[in-house]
């Protein structure tokens, strides 16, 4: 009992140390193409390079929260690789190891992976990609941002102040109130609007619009069914303000879905991130057991190096498979946990298939 305990840390050890070090190496070289990718903008408006590098550094916790369990599966295969290249897993299945002993304590260090990554998509990411985008927004064009899905989106432009409570990706604005102030700061007029289209190149088609002109201590209203409102706001600038869903924490994500529901508006994205974000931090637990059986082939079925390949290339499908699966999902209007959930199972179904053909032999 004390040697499988004295194991287990060694094991438990060991992958951590990998998980960490791949984790790092990812870390290091996205953030890498992201400052690159940033540099473009540099010279821009106010936009300087010490804003790019905040920019990227605020955005890190979001590269941890998405490779979080890549890293894990190739983590894992490496230290069980190793262990198999000493011949340590051999000698430890002589000695009347179970694969299920083995797999219990490798679900030991997902568990634990696990909850890192939901701690970091609810704790930090969310807070973090606000204040990126916003840092990023006004350093480029002026125009500042949002304070959070329970009041809305708020953006400057000149001396006018905009509240949107709901934006669509088609670029259309719905439930909308303008505050005009003149030079001396004083609040000129308040205009309501049901809803705004966006009109290229710098122009909103406004409709259902009341506005409430101040002057002095008389005010009137005017009605408008369609009016033409010319702005610095574009799409492409809320686009870059509103948080996308998979980086909004789980409580604004239900908090917002609900808001979708009551005004009877498509809520299947949002359904199916807020599944992801209860899905995807036990995705950890799938890649350990995916893990498992290349630690139990021999080092002339082949070498480290090629099963940290097989590692990479099953992290990539991995990705890929979680972006078709929500998008195909939205596309066809799939019930969002079956969209959620598809990839992590498809990848236990394997796991599963592997550790069956490994224990059979």
């Amino acid at each position: 009992m004390f040697r499988l305990s004295l194991y287990q840390r060694y094991l438990m050890r060991e992958t951590f140390a990998a998980v960490f070090l791949v984790l790092a190496a990812f870390l290091a070289l996205f953030s890498f193409f992201d400052f690159i990718n940033e540099l473009r903008h540099v010279g821009k408006s106010g936009y300087q390079l010490g804003h790019a590098a905040i920019f990227v550094a605020l955005s890190l916790p979001g590269l941890v929260y998405e490779l979080i369990p890549i890293a894990t599966l190739i983590g894992t295969l490496y230290a069980l690789s190793n262990l198999a290249r000493h011949s340590e897993i051999t000698v430890l299945r002589a000695s009347g190891l179970a694969t299920r002993d083995l797999l219990m304590t490798l679900f030991r260090v997902a568990g634990l992976l696990a909850l890192l990554t939901f701690l970091v998509g609810e704790g930090l990411v969310p807070y973090s990609e606000r204040i990126g985008q916003e840092l990023r927004a006004e350093a480029l064009s002026k125009v500042v941002a949002q304070t959070g899905f329970a009041s809305g989106l708020w953006v400057k432009d000149g001396r006018s102040f905009i509240n949107i409570r709901e934006a669509t990706p088609d670029a259309r604005l719905h439930k909308a109130r303008i505050y005009k102030f003149d030079e001396k700061n004083a609040l000129e007029s308040v205009t309501d609007v049901e809803e705004a289209e966006f009109v290229p190149p710098d122009s909103w088609r406004l409709k259902g619009v009341v506005r409430t002109v101040l002057e002095g201590e008389v005010s009137r209203v005017e009605r408008y069914e369609h009016y033409d409102w010319r702005s610095a706001v574009n799409p492409d600038l809320l686009a870059v303000l509103m948080v996308s869903p998979e980086r909004m924490s789980l409580y604004g994500l239900v908090n917002y879905t609900q808001h979708l529901s009551e005004n009877r508006q498509k809520t299947g994205r949002y359904e199916i991130a807020v599944w992801k974000k209860l899905v995807y931090p036990l995705a950890a637990l799938v890649m350990v057991a995916l893990a498992l059986p290349f630690g139990y082939s021999h080092n002339r079925v082949g070498g480290v190096s090629l099963k940290i390949f097989a590692g990479v290339m099953l992290g990539i499908l991995f990705y890929a498979l979680n972006g078709l699966f929500s998008n195909l999902g939205i596309i066809n209007s799939w019930p969002p946990v079956a969209s959620a959930t598809a990839p992590s199972a498809l990848f236990l179904l394997a796991a599963i298939g592997m550790l069956w053909w490994v224990e059979r032999r």
